[in-house]
């Protein structure tokens, strides 16, 4: 049987009804997502410090939350935003202030990004987590992320994507200009479609499928009677 995938649109549709016509939380789905993705990595072996790379969207928002599941089980964790704090919105927003409150250390680089000082949070850590820009994107990477994907890629840093590796055309498989070079992509719900043409696993690495919590009549509706 084949493995069911969401599509860019699916996912879309996948967090609408869950939130419209089954009444979970975006914040809870977040905290579902960030949650079960910290666990994943910490099963990988989390021997030194991991680096959390957000940016200002839901995708960032998953980042805040790995970042305080890790520092809770004693992991040494640093955000870097590529954003403005004041910038961000909803569920993200909310993470952002936990993170904040919980006194994890989060420096912001936004606007034009100093490489070396870049360069220089990144060349210490065990793991650099991906949490820059999800399933949306569909142009060409721009600044200042085409950037920050580069200097991830040039790290000497073990990469986890969540969700998808940022710059990765999440229905075509195929980058977006530049793009995150994963060792493990922890992908929410479903596999996307592009993961089924076999050159993005030079993207993923290893992709495990998360659960977000999302009901079961719902994951039997958008992906299939035996989801």
């Amino acid at each position: 049987m084949t493995e069911p995938t969401l599509s860019r649109s699916a996912v879309r549709d996948v967090d609408r009804a869950a939130v419209e016509e089954f009444g979970v939380p975006g914040v809870v789905l977040m905290e579902n997502a960030g949650r079960n993705a910290a666990e994943l990595l910490w099963l990988q072996g989390v021997s030194g410090p991991v680096v959390i790379c957000c940016g200002k969207g839901n995708n960032g928002g998953d980042g805040f939350v790995i970042a305080r599941h890790l520092e809770n089980r004693g992991a040494d964790v640093r955000v870097l935003l590529f954003a403005e704090p004041d910038s961000l919105s909803g569920d993200a927003a909310t993470n952002c202030g936990i993170v904040q409150k919980a006194g994890i250390s989060l420096t912001v680089l936004a606007g034009d990004i100093d490489r070396p000082a870049l360069d220089a949070e990144l060349q210490h850590a065990a793991w650099i987590v991906d949490a820059l820009l999800g399933t949306g994107i569909a142009g060409t990477v721009r600044e200042p992320y085409a950037t920050v994907i580069a200097a991830i890629n040039e790290s000497p840093a073990k990469v986890f994507a969540v969700d998808l590796p940022s710059g990765l055309d999440c229905d075509r498989g195929e980058p977006l200009g530049v793009c995150v070079r994963a060792d493990v992509t922890a992908t929410f719900v479903a596999r996307k479609a592009g993961f089924a043409q076999p050159s993005s696993k030079e993207w993923t690495g290893d992709v495990h499928v998360i659960d977000i919590g999302i009901p079961r009549a719902l994951r039997r509706r958008l992906l299939g009677v035996n989801a």
